[in-house]
Order: C-alpha cells, then sequence, then structure tokens
C-alpha cells in the first residue's frame, strides 16, 4: 500500500493520527499511473496477488476488477478490524480490490475535464487506499460511504492540478464553482460559446452563493486554454506575445530618483527641525510628524498649558518651519 499526507475530506469519521507504519512508505514521485503501479508491486512483494492497475489498457482494467466481490457488511468489519488490530495487509489488500470498481464509476465523472480517464482512476485509488488506512468501522457505516469522499477530493484534486498551468481553485468556493459551472450551465441551457447573460450568471451565483464576478471569471477561464507567451503574434512575422505585455511596476531610473528626492527633503526637514525649541519640536513631531497625532487635550497635559496655547504654538512652529525650509532649499539651489 501506498502512504500519502494529502489531506482529503472527512465524512463522518476523523481521520486517524499515527498509524502510518501500517502502509507502506513509497514515496509517490511520478504520475498516477507509477504510484498504482508501484502499489501493485509492493502486494506482490508481500505475497499478494498484485492489483490490477489500469495504465495498461483501460478496457481490460475494467474487465479485471469486475473480478473482485462486493463485500457482505459483515466480511467488511472483521477485514477492517484484522487490518487496524493485526497489521493484516491482505484483508487491507482485500478492502482496497473489492471497491475498485467504485474508484472506476466515481472517475468516470469526471472525464469532462480532458484527462486522461486511466489517470484519474490510478489517483481515485490512492484516495482509496488512504480511506482504508483511517477507516473506523465501529462507527456504523460502510467502507465506500467514508472511501467516496477521499476518492473524490484525490481526483479533485490532481484536475485542478494538472488541468491548468496557472493555478485555479485557491478556495473552497472557487473549487465549487469549477467542478459545478459546466453542469449549472447545462442546466439552464447556457452553452453558447463567449460570456453568459447577467441572469444566467445571477443565477448560477446565487445557485453556488458566489459572487457574479467570480461566476463569469470562472466561465472564462474555462472557455480559454492556456496558451504560450512565446506563441507568434502571426503565423509569418516577427514578434511574440510577451513582447507587448507591459510591466506596471516601477522602473529603477524612477525608484531611484524618488529615493533621492525623499532623501533630500528629509535631509531640508531634519535641518530646518534645529529652529524650533524644544516644546515646538516636541508639539510639531507629535501633531504633524507621527501615524497617530496626538490631541490638543493629550499634549495641553504633557505640559500644563491649555489646548487653545498648544494650538497657537503649533500654528507659529509650523511657519517658522516652512520658512527654514524655503530659506534652505534657496541655499542649495533647490527650489
Amino acid at each position: 500500500m501506498v502512504a500519502s499526507k494529502t489531506k482529503a475530506k472527512n465524512a463522518k469519521s476523523k481521520p486517524k493520527d499515527g498509524g502510518d507504519a501500517k502502509m507502506s512508505k513509497a514515496a509517490v514521485k511520478d504520475s498516477p499511473e507509477t504510484a498504482a503501479a508501484t502499489a501493485a508491486n509492493a502486494d506482490a512483494g508481500m505475497g499478494l496477488p498484485p492489483a490490477p492497475t489500469p495504465e495498461a489498457s483501460l478496457s481490460r482494467y475494467l474487465q479485471e476488477i469486475r473480478k473482485y466481490p462486493m463485500l457482505p457488511h459483515e466480511e467488511e468489519y472483521m477485514l477492517a478490524q484484522a487490518w487496524r488490530e493485526h497489521d493484516d495487509r491482505e484483508a487491507a489488500h482485500k478492502m482496497v480490490t473489492s471497491h475498485l470498481r467504485l474508484v472506476a464509476k466515481i472517475a468516470m465523472g469526471y472525464r469532462g475535464y480532458g484527462l486522461p480517464v486511466a489517470e484519474l482512476i490510478a489517483e481515485g485509488n490512492i484516495g482509496l487506499m488512504q480511506a482504508v488506512k483511517r477507516f473506523e468501522p465501529e462507527r456504523g457505516f460502510r467502507l465506500a460511504t467514508y472511501a467516496m469522499w477521499w476518492i473524490r477530493a484525490n481526483i479533485q484534486e490532481y484536475i485542478l492540478r494538472s488541468w491548468s498551468l496557472v493555478k485555479i481553485g485557491t478556495t473552497a468556493s472557487q473549487k465549487k464553482l469549477f467542478f459545478k459551472l459546466r453542469k449549472l450551465k447545462g442546466q439552464i441551457q447556457a452553452i453558447d460559446e463567449g460570456d453568459m447573460r447577467p441572469d444566467q450568471v445571477e443565477k448560477i451565483a446565487t445557485a453556488l452563493n458566489v459572487p457574479e464576478k467570480d461566476v463569469v471569471s470562472m466561465n472564462r477561464r474555462l472557455a480559454a486554454p492556456d496558451n504560450s507567451l512565446n506563441a507568434p503574434l502571426r503565423a509569418e512575422g516577427e514578434g511574440e506575445w510577451q513582447d507587448w505585455l507591459v510591466d506596471e511596476s516601477t522602473d529603477q531610473e524612477t525608484e531611484l530618483a524618488e529615493s533621492e528626492e525623499l532623501s533630500k527633503r528629509r535631509a531640508l526637514l531634519m535641518g530646518a527641525m534645529e529652529n524650533l525649541n524644544e516644546r515646538e519640536r516636541h508639539i510639531i513631531t507629535e501633531r504633524r510628524l507621527t501615524d497617530e497625532p496626538k490631541t490638543l487635550e493629550e499634549l495641553s497635559n504633557d505640559f500644563n498649558i491649555s489646548r487653545e496655547r498648544v494650538r497657537q504654538i503649533e500654528v507659529r512652529a509650523f511657519e517658522k518651519l516652512q520658512k527654514a525650509v524655503r530659506r534652505e532649499a534657496m541655499e542649495q539651489r533647490l527650489a
């Protein structure tokens, strides 16, 4: 078996911590087909009959998995207990192979995303093995009920990773929109290419409880395939699409000029502050040069004077500061 750390939705039963040593720790480094083949080889190495894998021939694989009978509730319970309590790999193998048809059935429902069905089945099989590893039969429900959530989650994550080079479906609502948009468009007969009508967008947004702008954005992303930025603008001629991309960030020359300008202004201000006495500098700093200015009431308490007096000192100090800055700028020929 293959242990995977992929998290999936847990239906009715929480995944157990620990127990990772029960399953084989072979890493899933390559494609889903390789993962399925690795699982089959691991079973064979332990003296178990190798489980079929879908990468060779899909039709043959579907025929092969029909040979594994569905388990009665009592037998499934005993096998699960044997696996959990005694690490009985033969029991785990039997639970997995008896549910391969469930994986194939679920994977067939995701054929419309342009990915090979064999890959979807292989990824679903990994989810099935995760479910078997975490299955708790004493909770009273069947393995199929629990496993379908792991199977779907693994298949959906694989589709999201493989469907586009641009990452999509980063939130739960976006994932729901990605997998249900086509079905809802078919129900309201919004099968035309291009943007949907506003009333159609509103219906889908209401049904899925998502913003209308997300519906429009996802519909456009599903309609437009990935294109290379190195693709030529015309069939004949020079130039690529990336040549027309505009860099909206500030160029280095502008950043340097702004930095130098800021440094000069800061130096002028610091020089002008020397023309103020200590109380004036404190009031100007607290009233004009901090992110959270103090109130007149707070400063009046600091200096034990009235608020009006604080205001007068602030106005006079600011006027002195302006004159000093202008004078210094004239001397340095900056104004």
